[in-house]
């Protein structure tokens, strides 16, 4: 990457996101990992000298539901290409009045009620890492990424929240009444049904990443208020579109103008010192 950008920052677009017409000196690339072929193909390219990869989670064509994406192949197909970061936009219910439709959420923690999903790269698959890792995730997030994130917002004046907890459910089906008071209880902020594992994963793999969440809806939960319905929720991320695109692409500005990365060693130290493996 040269001296003059020590960094590579992969985005990666949920629900609505899939435009990757951001980018000088586009090119598509086909790529497959020891885990498969990620939901798409790589769109690599420069936004003001820092190089990007774009990635469309549940492909250019939204074919892929959320509990079938490859989140491992996604994630290790970025870090071949040599991202060093990761900075993902979500589609989110939310679970709280404060937390109002068309507003922003810099992610901060989780609570996993997915199943099922390959959830490590240690599992002794050929071509991947050996060893089981147990990898700790408090901080869930990357905080420097998150600060990145943060800047942008409060530079814009944007409608947003610093901390927020994402309850991921399998889908894709949405809530019922019951499980959402239940999560509000847990309390979450938000639902939606990616985070997990790809945050996960992206920690696995010794990455900085932080994801911002738009509010689209209020889930289920409120008396006398319909059920969220996919329309509402694409209706909202589309007129939300510009002020989230603009948030990713001032955050990767502000994390290349730092000159301290020493937290890019930490993460991969913290993964070293996560893995137990028997000679």
């Amino acid at each position: 990457m040269g001296d003059s950008c020590r960094i590579k920052v992969g985005i990666i677009g949920g629900s609505g996101f899939e435009d990757p017409s951001l980018f000088e000196n586009q090119v598509e690339k086909e790529v497959t990992t020891p885990f498969g072929k990620p939901s798409d193909v790589l769109v690599e390219g420069v936004t003001k000298g820092v190089p990007c990869v774009f990635l469309s989670r549940h492909g250019r064509k939204h074919q892929l539901q959320p509990s079938d994406i490859n989140y491992r192949a996604n994630i290790w197909a970025l870090k071949e290409a040599g991202c060093t970061h990761i900075l993902a936009t979500t589609a989110t219910g939310s679970l709280v009045e404060d937390y109002k439709p068309g507003e922003l959420v810099i992610l901060d923690d989780f609570i996993d009620r997915t199943w099922g999903r390959p959830c490590t790269f240690y599992n002794n698959t050929e071509g991947g890492p050996r060893g089981v890792c147990h990898l700790p995730m408090k901080p869930a997030f990357c905080e420097r990424a998150r600060q990145a994130m943060i800047t942008a917002a409060r530079a814009r004046a944007c409608r947003f929240h610093e901390t927020g907890t994402a309850v991921v459910i399998q889908g894709p089906r949405f809530s019922s009444r019951a499980e959402s008071l239940m999560h509000r209880q847990w309390g979450g902020h938000l639902v939606n049904m990616t985070t997990v594992p790809e945050v996960v994963l992206a920690k696995e793999a010794g990455l900085s990443y932080a994801a911002v969440a738009l509010v689209t809806d209020y889930d289920c939960w409120r008396q006398n208020e319909e059920s969220v319905s996919v329309g509402e929720v694409m209706a909202m991320f589309a007129k939300n579109m510009k002020t989230t695109t603009t948030l990713i692409m001032d955050a990767i500005q502000v994390l290349n103008a730092e000159t301290d990365f020493q937290y890019l060693e930490e993460h991969k130290k913290t993964l070293a010192g996560s893995i137990m493996l028997k000679e």
